[in-house]
């Protein structure tokens, strides 16, 4: 399936807690189906992970979810999912990996038949590959160990299967550095697609096999690493905000491959992926900020049907563990969108307009991800014969909009920033419309010993 048309066709129904194709769990989780839940992403305090250690780790993976799930009930919360995002060491050994997976679920499984409370785990295994540079993306012995952990975990009760893929991150990167956006442009919607519709065609196939759901992917080290360096002043925000676009006609290969959503929730490519696809999205926002700033703390709720955070290590806080207080600002935020969707349409809007109003006009990037503008540059993002010209129309698209909300002063945006929408713009519209043209120009430019291009299908 490739998208050529929208699924959601006006803003006024791309909205929190409601996806046009729900998908529901084995205990009863409906994500998109009225209910916006909190999914709780956590991880270890720094400390080695070695054969010593492993009683002790899955010791705090066991309480960290016992303990949410004794809050969630205690704050009648209609449900819990949890991301475990592995660390390094439980991906390259995926046994680790495995074992926290059924030490989770089984907790879950005891309050699900004890209390009928509903909780489920996200698995998001680490993509080895990019530790390989140039990374052999199809042929690495590190994809081995990445399929064991989604069989592994998901046959131990994984519901959901999500990763953070970096397939064309070697050349993104020093792109991003050098505000190079014809770089970006090849990383994102050409090797990265090509990358996504290998690995997600695998990871789809795992889900059926032990039917589990698919959920989706992440540009986090794209769209994520660009709004990090753009808050600490590194490049241009109007820049960061391009970028984001870009990753949609990568992140979306997931669900043309068979992903279903729920999506994972750090690159912020949800509401578009919504728009076009109608798959329910997890986001994040204000409550990332454990992990890292974004201009974008509001916004990212407007259209959310799971509100997660950042990574929140296992410290001590003085309201208890840090997963649990975070557990709960989460499901206060959610019981917050669910009681104005209760309320009728009208209240929900209301709700969803402040949300876009507080964050909407002090940074391009989360001016871009409004529901009218998301429309409008997802129907741009599925008008070209190809990824890459969707990426093209779709940026050229933000840019006009940016451009006129900077001109009638309703978009606040540096003075040193302004020169930077016609340099996007001109370079984006010196990339041809033929991939094949723009892929023989940037290989000349990248050589092998950036990317492998048979490891792209090149």
């Amino acid at each position: 399936m490739k998208y050529k048309s929208l699924t959601i066709t006006t803003p006024e129904e791309l909205i929190f807690g409601k996806a046009p194709y729900p998908v529901k769990t084995r205990r009863g989780l409906e994500f998109g189906g009225g209910t916006v839940y909190p999914e709780l992403n956590f991880t270890l305090p720094p400390m080695k992970i070695e054969n010593s250690a492993l009683p002790g780790i899955y010791d705090q993976y066991r309480e960290i979810v016992r303990d949410a799930l004794r809050r969630g009930i205690e704050l009648n919360s209609p449900g819990i999912v949890f991301e475990f995002e592995t660390l390094l060491e439980m991906t390259q050994q995926p046994e680790i990996g495995i074992h926290l997976v059924k030490v989770m679920n089984e907790v879950c499984e005891e309050y699900y038949q004890k209390h009928g409370f509903k909780s489920e785990i996200r698995l998001t295994p680490n993509d080895l590959r990019e530790f390989e540079r140039p990374p052999l993306q199809r042929t690495s012995t590190l994809l081995e160990p990445m399929m064991q952990l989604f069989e592994g975990g998901a046959e131990a009760g994984a519901e959901i299967l999500s990763i953070e893929s970096t397939g064309g991150k070697e050349v993104s990167d020093e792109a991003l550095m050098m505000c190079d956006i014809r770089g970006v442009m090849f990383a994102v919607a050409v090797l990265g697609v090509r990358d996504m519709k290998m690995l997600w065609g695998k990871i789809c196939s795992v889900a059926k096999k032990y039917n589990r759901i698919a959920g989706g992917d992440t540009a986090c080290g794209f769209g994520n690493t660009a709004m990090v360096m753009a808050e600490k002043g590194m490049i241009p925000k109007v820049f960061a905000a391009i970028v984001r676009v870009i990753t949609v006609v990568r992140t979306i290969v997931a669900h043309e491959e068979g992903a279903a959503g729920p999506d994972k929730d750090c690159g912020y490519e949800g509401p578009f992926l919504k728009a076009i696809a109608g798959i329910p999205i997890s986001m994040e926002g204000k409550s990332s900020a454990c992990a890292h700033s974004s201009p974008l703390g509001n916004i990212a709720a407007a259209c959310a049907d799971l509100w997660s955070n950042e990574s929140i290590q296992n410290v001590k806080l003085l309201g208890g563990m840090a997963p649990t207080v975070y557990l709960e600002q989460l499901e206060y935020d959610a019981r917050l969108m669910n009681k104005a969707a209760e309320k009728g349409a009208g209240a929900g809007q209301l709700l969803q307009e402040l949300l876009v109003d507080s964050d909407m006009f002090e940074d391009p990037q989360a001016f871009i991800l409004s529901p009218r503008n998301v429309i409008g540059i997802s129907r741009e993002l599925i008008k070209g014969d190809s990824y890459l010209e969707n990426a093209k129309l779709g940026s050229l698209k933000a840019l006009q909009l940016i451009d006129e909300a900077v001109g009638s002063k309703s978009l606040k945006l540096d003075k040193k920033e302004l020169p930077w929408i016609d340099m996007i713009r001109a370079d984006l519209e010196s990339i041809p419309n033929k991939e094949e043209e723009f892929i023989q120009q940037m290989t000349a430019i990248a050589g092998n010993d950036k990317f492998i291009p048979s490891e792209y299908g090149l």
